[in-house]
């Protein structure tokens, strides 16, 4: 479990395939200072589990689904990530509730720059849609963050977004500072917003089809 509270920027430093997956092997000092065996680590919100370690390196090994699902699919060694050590019971939430379990990745439309921070647009999947709500919690590469505008139920264009709004913290902090348009991001709806679905599409199925569709699609189980 997670809160969505990045603690550094790590980096990809090898990828060696494993059976249908691949095993990944991530710098970062901060994240392996108390890790053990069998830990997890979110990698840009994605949950792993440790399996190898060293002063400032650990190794998880990534499966299939996982790569399907998220924007681990094709990493190479080089690329930055954002890190985060599960929270402990008796710690703060800073963030929300984040799993480390993806949804599916968006696809940066829009970066909006403003005097002190910068919005992004955000396309998402139309079955992730219903449960991004305005003022509510989205997980973007494992970031915690509020989401300051969503689009309609049914937008004109057919394309589904919700914007979030980045303060200095976060664009210096996290791998968001440099995203650009026309890049993919990992995204993880809000646990609660999932639960509600769930139980709605059981509730009135005949009266409400969309999210009974969306609460049947199949989520991310996660590799840890």
């Amino acid at each position: 479990m997670f809160t969505g509270i990045v603690e550094e920027i790590g980096e990809i430093t090898a990828v060696e395939p494993s059976g249908d997956g691949v095993r990944l092997t991530v710098r970062a000092p901060k994240a392996v200072s108390d890790a053990a065996h069998g830990d997890s680590i979110s990698v840009s919100g994605v949950c792993l589990t440790v399996v190898d370690q060293g002063p400032d390196w650990f190794t998880a090994d990534v499966m299939l689904q996982t790569l399907d699902m998220s924007t681990l699919d094709g990493v190479a060694a080089g690329r930055v990530v954002n890190l985060e050590r599960a929270t402990v019971a008796h710690g703060r939430l800073g963030g929300h509730i984040v799993q480390g379990h993806i949804d599916g990745t968006g696809e940066v439309l829009e970066v909006r720059p403003g005097a002190q921070w910068r919005v992004l647009r955000i396309a998402l999947p139309a079955d992730l849609a219903p449960l991004v709500v305005d003022k509510g919690s989205i997980a973007v590469d494992g970031v915690s963050l509020t989401v300051s505008d969503a689009s309609p139920a049914a937008p004109a264009d057919g394309v589904h977004w919700f914007e979030v709004s980045l303060i200095p913290e976060t664009l210096t902090a996290t791998t968001l500072g440099s995203r650009v348009a026309g890049e993919r991001v990992n995204l993880e709806t809000d646990i609660l917003a999932r639960h509600v679905q769930r139980l709605f599409s059981f509730a009135a199925p005949a009266a409400h089809p969309e999210l009974t569709a969306a609460a049947a699609a199949p989520t991310e189980g996660g590799s840890a």
